[in-house]
């Protein structure tokens, strides 16, 4: 039952414990943190202020943690119409101002009169042609005359009612007297991690893999030693419309401290990577922590010629796609797995492969993208198209054998132009009900649609892989 008498405003200050942010993938973060209340017996109004710009508020949720007093929140309301000059004098519009400008002669020239117009962008309604345009500044001083555009100072003589200098939230609450810790959550827009990785080939068949966490935020808050989590994961949520709230290493690096590094645990269908120390995370900053760190991880390097596989299920005609020369793509290959010197379940992000050359200079060889991998996966980095490994394709025969069956013959010649010996894999991509009739060698059936023919070259070797196929569909 409510007391009756309202109190004067108390403020929220912020508590003894630090906060806590856990990051998500998708562009948002779950704020905590303590904020100490001084309670007065009945209703009153508590702000709570330094909260994210971009906060949720349908999202904000508290509960008492300790101390005497107890409260119910009637009402919360977020405030965030901020002082500027520009929206100080669009509220001004049809008050009094003094305009303040500098004459020629060196002297100021003092007008009071009444603002009618601010200099406020205008957007038309929406739709073809639409236009934005930009009200001017005009002033009708006390003696009648009109100023267009002027050139100086403007005073106002008050600010106007409801603006404030940063946002808050403003509970409405019936309280029993006492100091109060309580737990602030809410969920903010603004906040957006990645990873990134380093992969640096030794040209002997190990590689050191790096992990950097990219951190950006542009909440409008900054977060002073914060508990840093990072969610990683696909994790769902409803759009609807809101209101308008607006508010790179290369080479090695030196392994860091365990107990500086994030931790990973699972939880749900997600992974939660927790960093093993105090951050702070400040407003419009963009942080950069270790994630991970590995030496010695086996990698393959593999050379595929894939000729059709960007046409997806479209069955080429004659002499259209998929021949000519090709270069062979470039990959490199290795398992996350502790064994390897990883293990750890590695969030979606870029990763940049480098080598040393004859000096011991690092060289970038590509960059690709992998999705959220788990550990004992394999991952298969595209990393460029060879330069001195070539196959050239052609159809030799093509015959009709019913209105949906149709016999063809493949000829793709490998040319390996360097001085050492490489293995490429020529996959062949069939689509339909097909069968291999005739073969230069042996293939694997990797899937219903592919097949994969493994060709060992020597030094400055060229050979030929040949099949026929009959298909119908």
């Amino acid at each position: 039952m409510l007391a009756g008498i309202w109190m004067g405003v108390a403020l929220a200050q912020a508590g003894a414990s630090a906060p806590e942010i856990t990051v998500y993938n998708q562009g948002f973060a779950l704020v905590k943190e303590v904020r100490r209340l001084e309670l007065k017996p009945g209703r009153q109004q508590i702000r709570v202020e330094d909260v994210a710009a971009l906060i949720e508020p349908n999202s904000v949720g508290v509960r008492k943690l300790q101390g005497a007093g107890d409260f119910v929140v009637l009402e919360q309301n977020y405030q965030y119409d901020l002082i500027s000059p520009l929206a100080i004098l669009n509220k001004a519009v049809g008050q009094k101002v003094r305009f303040i400008r500098l004459l020629q002669n060196g002297q100021k020239d003092v007008v009071t009169g009444t603002l009618l117009s601010s200099p406020t962008a205008v957007v038309n309604p929406s739709g073809e042609g639409a236009q934005t345009t930009y009200n001017g500044l005009v002033i009708r001083t006390d003696d009648g005359r009109i100023l267009l555009n002027p050139s100086g100072e403007i005073e106002v003589m008050q600010i106007p009612e409801g603006m404030i200098s940063k946002p808050t939230l403003v509970w409405d609450v019936d309280a029993q007297p006492g100091a109060v810790e309580a737990e602030l959550s809410y969920l903010t827009r603004g906040m957006t991690w990645s990873a990134d990785y380093v992969l640096t080939l030794d040209g002997s068949g190990k590689a050191g893999l790096i992990g950097w966490v990219t951190l950006n935020n542009s909440s409008g808050a900054t977060f002073k030693d914060a508990k840093l989590k990072l969610m990683a994961g696909d994790v769902q949520r409803v759009e609807t419309q809101r209101m308008g709230l607006r508010g790179g290493m290369g080479g090695a690096m030196p392994m860091m401290a365990k107990a500086d590094q994030f931790q990973e645990e699972s939880l749900f269908e997600y992974h939660l990577y927790t960093l093993q120390r105090p951050a702070t995370v400040r407003d419009k900053e963009t942080k950069q922590i270790q994630l991970l760190a590995g030496e010695g991880v086996p990698v393959e390097k593999k050379l595929i010629v894939d000729a059709l596989r960007d046409f997806g299920r479209y069955f080429p005609s004659e002499g259209e796609f998929g021949t000519g020369n090709l270069k062979p793509q470039v990959r490199v290959e290795f398992v996350n797995s502790e064994k390897n010197g990883l293990g750890m379940p590695l969030p979606k992000g870029n990763v940049k492969v480098y080598q040393r050359d004859a000096s011991g200079s690092v060289q970038m060889l590509g960059e690709d993208a992998i999705d959220h991998t788990p550990k004992d996966e394999r991952i298969s980095l595209v990393v460029g198209r060879s330069f001195d490994v070539v196959a050239e394709r052609r159809r030799t025969n093509f015959r009709r054998l019913a209105p949906t069956t149709v016999e063809e013959s493949f000829e793709i010649e490998v040319r390996n132009r360097k001085s050492t010996p490489e293995t490429v894999h020529v996959y062949e991509r069939r689509y339909g009900d097909w069968k291999v009739t005739q073969k230069s060698q042996d293939f694997a059936k990797l899937d219903a649609n592919t097949i994969d023919f493994v060709v060992q070259l020597k030094a400055g070797e060229t050979k030929k892989v040949s099949y026929t196929v009959i298909t119908s569909w």
